[in-house]
């Protein structure tokens, strides 16, 4: 069988069909740089960064690489929350504030970074490759990437997600399918009809579209990739399998939890951040079960339960931190990344050769 991706690694100029996914707190440009010089696709997290740190750090990329590297942000509008509904949030919160010893909840003067700001900062600095999740962007918006340089890539959870990035003039599409850890990227319809399993989504998704397809979610090992283009994908992204890389720079109490997941470790919750997203279950995601649907929307949760997700870590209290991880996590291999890509690289090269 003749599997042909090679449309996006000539299109971004990689030598593995491999893209690291991005994850805030998890892909600092240490591990953005050393697995786009391993020849994959390296990618920095820069959604809650100020627009002059988003310029900053893509130069320092560049300096580090001379290999193509994507920057993702996060689609999405400047909240708006009632005084009553973030009253109630901190509420909730402070039993757990409490018991990591600190005093009330305060109110942030701002709940995330303005997405026009960083927009414009991203063409500014014009990385290789954009990634966009949360939403869609508008065709001019791609339009101004596209002659800045930068190829785009929408993340769709459904058919429906997919088309609309192509039709706005996306030059490909990630399939995250709901294995995967972190936030889900849905922005039409409803959250738990779009967890589509990866093996479903990716091929409906690549008969849909005519622009080539990435695949996310639960992929570890060459296995996982060799499948997913067998699929229809023309790429594998992943995220959880690079999170235990020494570069990935997460705190030592949630690389521990990664280490001792096993295949049903992780589920989905929105009580850290006000949107689904997947993670390795702790205290604070089963004491918050009763009021998942209560909290306000990400971004304000998010802004809400930063200090004690930070603490926690301080404190290697992992039952109180954000572990977010795929459900692929119990098979990651702790290495560094340049030989992760390679391990990945081999792997593939096995079971689908000459490809």
């Amino acid at each position: 069988m003749t599997i042909r991706y090679s449309a996006f690694k000539t299109a971004v100029g990689i030598d593995h069909p491999i893209v690291q996914g991005p994850m805030n707190g998890g892909s600092p440009l240490e591990l953005t740089v050393a697995v786009s010089n391993a020849g994959a696709l390296g990618s920095y997290a820069a959604a809650l960064l100020a627009p002059a740190a988003i310029i900053e750090n893509v130069a320092k990329i560049r300096a580090l690489t001379n290999r193509p590297f994507n920057v993702n942000l996060f689609v999405q509008e400047p909240p708006r929350p009632a005084a009553a509904e973030v009253l109630a949030a901190q509420d909730l919160l402070a039993p757990f504030r409490a018991e990591l010893g600190l005093g009330p909840t305060s109110v942030p003067d701002k709940f995330c970074e303005d997405f026009r700001d960083q927009v414009s900062a991203l063409l500014e600095a014009a990385p290789p490759v954009v990634n966009f999740t949360f939403g869609i962007l508008d065709s001019e918006t791609v339009s101004r990437f596209k002659r800045a340089g930068s190829l785009v890539i929408g993340t769709a959870t459904t058919v429906a997600e997919a088309q609309a990035w192509e039709r706005g003039g996306a030059d490909f599409i990630c399939a995250s399918g709901s294995e995967a850890g972190g936030h889900r990227a849905t922005f039409l319809g409803d959250f738990e009809q779009s967890c589509i399993g990866l093996m479903a989504l990716v091929p409906q998704v690549a008969a849909a579209v005519k622009i080539p397809v990435i695949a996310a979610g639960g992929i570890m090992n060459g296995r996982g990739i060799a499948a997913s283009l067998m699929l229809g994908a023309q790429a594998a992204q992943l995220g959880t399998a690079f999170l235990s890389c020494p570069e990935s720079g997460i705190a030592q109490a949630w690389r521990q939890q990664l280490q001792k997941a096993r295949d049903d470790s992780t589920r989905l919750t929105r009580t850290f951040s006000g949107r689904y997203a997947r993670g390795i279950v702790n205290q604070f995601m089963e004491r918050m079960r009763p009021f998942e649907q209560e909290v306000p929307p990400y971004p304000v949760q998010n802004a809400l339960t930063g200090e004690m997700r930070q603490a926690a870590a301080k404190l290697a209290r992992p039952e109180f931190m954000s572990l977010w991880a795929g459900q692929g996590v119990a098979m990651a291999r702790p290495m560094p990344a340049a030989e992760l890509v390679k391990t990945l690289a081999d792997e593939l090269q096995a079971l689908l050769p000459n490809q």
